[in-house]
């Protein structure tokens, strides 16, 4: 049997908190083991905790008291460097956004997402792609479009790669991205991992922020 997503959530609203809680409350696929109302505590805890004890996944606010989330997100990843953390916030402001895509966030929805988006978020993450809101989303190609590449690189994505990440930019998870060109989910896992080794990237999030700049979505 599929062990559930083990997800932690950081976020310093008590009344949100209650939401979160019962929107992963009886999914059986994940579930909530940890929340915490600061960065600090958070990952204090993290810092000590067993194996069978540390998250999958992070929810993680940014307007928090103390650590900012876009601070913590270098120690999130310090105590687990797998951890996969969306950042679940009210800031649609593009510096939030691409601050938090550059230090290694896998998703960024915004708390006007309804329970259904919040927990197939984490389940795309999960599964190996970007959960991005779709105001996110556009704010992110609006930041790009139009914008010379600031960077160079001898590293081409194929049109099938190139293809794969633009449907990992729009938030489909690798099962979907399979069924629609028609090859396994091994074959686009196996272009995606030559993807993230091609642009020297961690993650979803990187890939399309370096592809930007790169120039590689310009026609």
């Amino acid at each position: 049997m599929k062990s559930k997503i083990r997800v932690m959530l950081v976020e310093d609203h008590p009344g949100y908190r209650a939401v979160i809680t019962r929107a992963l409350k009886g999914q059986a696929d994940m579930e909530l083991i940890s929340q915490f109302g600061t960065a600090e505590i958070a990952l204090r805890g993290l810092a000590s905790a067993s194996t069978q004890d540390t998250p999958d996944l992070v929810l993680l606010d940014l307007n928090l008291p103390g650590m900012s989330g876009l601070d913590a997100i270098p120690w999130f990843k310090k105590y687990v460097p797998h951890i996969k953390i969306i950042n679940l916030t009210q800031s649609n402001q593009e510096s939030d956004i691409l601050s938090a895509i550059s230090l290694g966030a896998t998703g960024y929805l915004l708390k006007s997402s309804t329970i259904g988006q919040v927990r197939e978020g984490i389940r795309v993450v999960m599964d190996g792609g970007s959960s991005l809101d779709p105001n996110v989303a556009s704010v992110i190609l609006n930041t790009f479009t139009g914008k010379a590449p600031v960077e160079s690189t001898d590293a081409v994505l194929s049109e099938r790669e190139l293809e794969i990440l633009t449907m990992i930019g729009g938030g489909k998870a690798k099962k979907v991205i399979a069924d629609s060109l028609g090859i396994t989910s091994d074959t686009v896992a196996y272009h995606v991992k030559h993807i993230y080794d091609k642009l020297s990237v961690p993650n979803a999030p990187s890939a399309i922020d370096k592809a930007h700049r790169l120039g590689l979505f310009r026609k």
